[in-house]
Protein backbone atom coordinates (compact mmCIF):
# COMPACT_ATOMS: atom_id res chain seq x y z
CA UNK A 1 0.00 0.00 0.00
CA UNK A 2 1.55 3.45 -0.84
CA UNK A 3 2.11 6.25 1.99
CA UNK A 4 -0.65 8.58 1.94
CA UNK A 5 0.19 12.04 3.56
CA UNK A 6 -1.26 15.38 3.10
CA UNK A 7 -3.97 13.00 0.57
CA UNK A 8 -0.24 13.07 -1.55
CA UNK A 9 0.66 9.18 -2.24
CA UNK A 10 3.58 8.23 -3.36
CA UNK A 11 3.10 6.78 -6.67
CA UNK A 12 1.81 10.35 -7.71
CA UNK A 13 2.76 12.39 -10.09
CA UNK A 14 2.88 15.89 -9.68
CA UNK A 15 3.29 18.84 -12.03
CA UNK A 16 3.92 22.03 -11.88
CA UNK A 17 0.05 24.30 -12.70
CA UNK A 18 -0.23 25.69 -15.76
CA UNK A 19 -0.74 28.89 -14.32
CA UNK A 20 2.95 28.94 -13.65
CA UNK A 21 6.25 28.92 -15.23
CA UNK A 22 8.88 27.87 -13.04
CA UNK A 23 12.32 29.84 -14.38
CA UNK A 24 15.96 30.30 -12.89
CA UNK A 25 16.28 34.08 -12.13
CA UNK A 26 20.47 34.65 -12.08
CA UNK A 27 19.78 37.99 -10.76
CA UNK A 28 18.42 36.66 -7.26
CA UNK A 29 19.83 33.36 -7.62
CA UNK A 30 17.29 31.51 -7.36
CA UNK A 31 14.04 29.31 -9.16
CA UNK A 32 11.05 31.69 -9.11
CA UNK A 33 7.20 30.66 -9.69
CA UNK A 34 5.87 33.48 -12.58
CA UNK A 35 2.43 33.99 -12.89
CA UNK A 36 0.19 36.61 -14.45
CA UNK A 37 0.29 38.64 -10.78
CA UNK A 38 3.51 38.22 -9.88
CA UNK A 39 6.12 36.02 -8.53
CA UNK A 40 7.24 33.60 -5.75
CA UNK A 41 10.88 33.63 -5.10
CA UNK A 42 11.35 29.68 -3.88
CA UNK A 43 14.20 28.73 -1.08
CA UNK A 44 16.72 26.19 -2.28
CA UNK A 45 15.08 22.97 -1.38
CA UNK A 46 11.29 24.10 -3.05
CA UNK A 47 13.60 25.26 -6.25
CA UNK A 48 14.91 21.48 -6.23
CA UNK A 49 11.56 19.84 -5.30
CA UNK A 50 9.96 22.16 -8.52
CA UNK A 51 12.79 22.11 -11.00
CA UNK A 52 11.81 17.95 -10.87
CA UNK A 53 8.26 18.16 -10.98
CA UNK A 54 7.53 16.28 -14.85
CA UNK A 55 4.18 14.84 -14.81
CA UNK A 56 5.40 11.34 -14.96
CA UNK A 57 7.80 11.55 -11.89
CA UNK A 58 6.36 9.80 -8.81
CA UNK A 59 6.75 11.34 -5.51
CA UNK A 60 8.88 8.03 -4.14
CA UNK A 61 11.13 8.57 -7.14
CA UNK A 62 11.69 12.39 -6.59
CA UNK A 63 12.44 11.57 -3.08
CA UNK A 64 14.77 9.21 -3.86
CA UNK A 65 16.87 11.27 -6.42
CA UNK A 66 16.80 13.84 -3.69
CA UNK A 67 18.28 11.69 -1.31
CA UNK A 68 20.60 10.38 -3.74
CA UNK A 69 22.13 14.19 -4.94
CA UNK A 70 22.49 15.66 -1.15
CA UNK A 71 23.22 12.36 0.33
CA UNK A 72 20.26 12.71 3.18
CA UNK A 73 18.45 9.79 4.01
CA UNK A 74 14.77 10.55 5.12
CA UNK A 75 13.74 13.23 3.09
CA UNK A 76 9.99 11.90 2.67
CA UNK A 77 8.31 13.54 4.91
CA UNK A 78 10.03 17.08 3.78
CA UNK A 79 9.23 16.27 0.27
CA UNK A 80 5.24 15.59 1.24
CA UNK A 81 5.02 18.53 3.59
CA UNK A 82 6.32 21.30 0.81
CA UNK A 83 4.05 19.74 -1.90
CA UNK A 84 1.07 19.46 0.38
CA UNK A 85 1.76 23.45 0.67
CA UNK A 86 2.56 23.53 -2.96
CA UNK A 87 -0.67 22.03 -3.74
CA UNK A 88 -3.01 24.22 -1.51
CA UNK A 89 -1.04 27.72 -2.82
CA UNK A 90 -2.03 26.06 -6.41
CA UNK A 91 1.54 25.54 -7.48
CA UNK A 92 0.80 22.07 -8.60
CA UNK A 93 -1.55 19.47 -10.07
CA UNK A 94 -1.64 15.91 -8.74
Amino acid sequence: MNQIYSGIEMDTRPRIASLFRLQWEAVQSAWVLLYPEGMVKLNGSAGEIMKRLDGTTSVQALVDALESDFGKTGLANDVLDFLAIARRQGWIKL
